[in-house]
């Protein structure tokens, strides 16, 4: 090998280092000799937490100080959350692998009292029910369901949330349903919320690999993680993302998925083992939406075609949504910026 050992770049959470963990795991499967190590970073998303999301700005609040320690050679690879990664990138630097997606849904978490949920599910909620979440994707969507709710802030960790939730801080918190199960916290999720309720956000669910463009050994070594079905549905979801995306978070939510007909009209899903005559006849599915702060405007959209049509499939998606009203709903939130 060229060299006997490389350096994670993570943040510090519980589910950063899961995720990292996992990478280290699945490398050293491959490469046995290989030392790996993890340089814990501690980003400006993780330093302020007493600000909504939305009110502190900028892009890449989860991962700069990662991407400015891939530059100054302190990492040589960094593991993201898919959702946290902005559409550009710095020079130099590039997603080389976007691992196998967990699920990508909205999960609703409700307090326990006798080892029963207090609320079993969404619709259970009482009226002006207190529902904590961070997300302006989530609360615009279930806003305009639920009107009646009260939003309220909901940041830190996610023992954090939880324990805010246990000391009835809140009714219910909403907390993506992958890092729930990649911590072994299923049992904590009282209704895995379906898309027609809650879109999740771009790439939710999945994990992605960034390193230095210019180092092959590098992305060679890392290129046998990379999941194909998730990557393409991915660089969709990122592709609508990215013709949308201003200077501040936004309610845009995108989820793609894929599917093939077989001779008898009968969908199915695609596999990454699948032989290439499936993945031609292929097809990407992308739904996505923009919403505006109280839930009361949302304009959603759906588009379709080849898998290696992917980006194309998401910037057509989000022309269609633009067209239709979403671009005023932009402009407005970006003049709020």
């Amino acid at each position: 090998m060229k060299q006997k050992k490389i350096i994670i770049g993570t943040r510090g959470s519980k589910l950063a280092l899961w995720q990292a963990e996992f990478v280290r795991s699945e490398l050293r499967r491959l490469y046995p000799e290989l030392a790996i190590e993890l340089n814990k970073i501690k980003t400006t998303g993780d330093k302020i937490l007493d600000v909504p999301l939305a009110n502190v700005g900028g892009k890449g609040l989860f991962v700069k100080e990662i991407e400015e320690a891939l530059l100054g050679k302190e990492a040589d690879i960094a593991v993201h959350s898919m959702k946290d990664v902005p559409t550009e990138f710095p020079e130099g630097l590039h997603l080389a692998v976007i691992c196998k997606r967990e699920d990508p849904r909205d999960a609703f978490i409700a307090g326990i009292q006798n080892s029963r949920f207090k609320i079993q599910s969404f619709k259970d909620l009482p009226q002006g029910a207190k529902i904590g979440t961070s997300s302006l994707r989530r609360s615009c969507q279930l806003l305009s369901i639920r009107p009646d709710l009260k939003i309220g802030q909901l940041r830190g960790n996610l023992d954090t949330r939880l324990r805010k939730l246990d000391e009835g801080q809140f009714d219910a918190i909403i907390l993506a349903a992958a890092g729930m199960i990649r911590l072994g916290l299923e049992q904590r999720i009282a209704e895995i919320l379906p898309f027609e309720l809650s879109l999740p956000a771009i790439g939710q669910g999945a994990v992605g690999i960034e390193c230095r463009v210019d180092n092959a050994w590098i992305n060679d070594l890392i290129a046998p993680l990379n999941h194909p079905e998730t990557a393409v549905c991915v660089k969709a979801e990122r592709a609508f993302l990215k013709k949308l995306e201003g200077g501040c978070q936004v309610p845009i939510a995108a989820h793609a998925r894929t599917r093939r007909e077989d001779n008898s009209g009968e969908q199915r899903a695609v596999t990454s083992g699948s032989d290439p005559e499936t993945q031609q006849a292929a097809l990407l599915l992308l739904d996505g939406l923009v919403g505006n702060l109280t839930g009361d405007r949302i304009i959603k959209g759906h588009s379709e075609g080849k898998l290696d049509d992917a980006e194309n499939i998401g910037i057509a998606l989000a022309e269609e949504v633009l067209a239709r009203g979403a671009k005023e709903i932009l402009d407005e939130l970006y003049g709020r910026c």
